[in-house]
């Protein structure tokens, strides 16, 4: 049976905790004698004082002028070191010289594909025979004749009862008007000021400093821009050859050979041998009964038991006798 002994109760014990006294003053409360006599901190501490106004550290506005000439020489002009310049090789510019040969525009799909006379393809599609007929065309349907128009009823009208006008004259007065009493107000006073008109007899002038000082530039579309056509149109009646048409040439097809093997079972005379590579190469090995199932397991010296309850065993070695 496994005894497991627990540290924390032999380790952690319970403290005496003393109570600690209080460094806080005590004040004993006196109610005041007036409303409202108790003052708070703030007011307790607090010491009005005047406002002194801050010293102001903005600079002065005026501008003072420096009797001094101005010096004009900058770093860079007084630790500039003049350096003698290196001469650069210059190459000379070749002369261009024109080719005295004409210039060939042909291009190499001109030079290769200079075009085919040939016979103008034909059309797979089959001829359109329309068919004529002497019969007469009866427009009635298989939807007409299944279905028969039905004949539909009258619908009811309703009889609506004759006006009877009501006697008397009619009372206009509303709910609003019965209960509604006026009262004698005052107009309310607009509180925005009245606007000043100004009375300018001089005409208005349309004109601004934008207007002044930026006049209207005139200027002019600028016209299409076209690249001139290098290869020219091609000349002469469309043959309807492509280069597919043209340069095809068809090759008889090829049947592949199968490779697949013929579906043919294999018969041999000899047994069916069953055995595995497992069964060949199988050894059985011993059952060993694992040694903590034993209370006290064979081969094995009890040492001691560990804080938690755990029980250490020793293998016993066998001693070899010296002959």
């Amino acid at each position: 049976m496994l005894r497991s002994l627990v540290a924390y109760p032999d380790d952690y014990r319970a403290w005496g905790i003393q109570k600690m006294d209080l460094y806080k003053p005590e004040q004993t409360y006196h109610p005041p004698a007036v409303k409202f006599g108790n003052s708070t901190t703030f007011q307790d501490d607090y010491v009005p004082r005047e406002i002194q106004p801050r010293q102001s550290f903005k600079p002065s506005p005026v501008i003072k002028r420096s009797t001094v000439p101005f010096n004009g020489d900058t770093s860079h002009r007084l630790d500039y070191v003049p350096y003698q310049l290196e001469f650069k090789f210059s190459r000379p510019k070749e002369v261009y010289k024109p080719t005295t040969q004409p210039f060939e525009d042909l291009t190499t799909h001109r030079y290769d594909f200079q075009g085919l006379v040939g016979e103008s393809a034909k059309l797979c599609r089959p001829p359109y025979t329309r068919v004529t007929q002497n019969a007469h065309f009866e427009g009635s349907t298989e939807f007409r004749e299944s279905f028969q128009p039905w004949e539909i009823p009258p619908p009811a009208v309703k009889k609506t009862p004759e006006y009877v006008p009501p006697t008397g004259t009619m009372q206009l007065n509303s709910t609003s008007h019965l209960d509604y009493v006026p009262y004698q107000t005052k107009r309310v006073v607009p509180i925005r000021p009245v606007s000043q008109k100004r009375n300018d007899n001089f005409p208005f002038q349309g004109k601004s400093t934008t207007k002044e000082d930026f006049p209207a530039w005139e200027s002019c579309r600028q016209g299409l821009i076209k690249k001139q056509q290098q290869i020219p149109n091609p000349s002469g009646k469309f043959d309807g050859w492509t280069t597919f048409r043209s340069h095809y040439v068809p090759h008889e097809l090829n049947p592949t050979q199968s490779c697949k093997p013929v579906h043919a079972p294999v018969k041999s005379s000899a047994p069916f041998d069953d055995t595995t590579m497992y069964c060949l190469e199988y050894t059985p090995k011993k059952r060993e009964i694992c040694p903590a199932s034993f209370p006290s397991p064979p081969g094995y010296v009890f040492e001691n038991t560990n804080s938690r309850g755990h029980h250490f065993f020793r293998k016993i070695t066998p001693t070899v006798e010296a002959s």
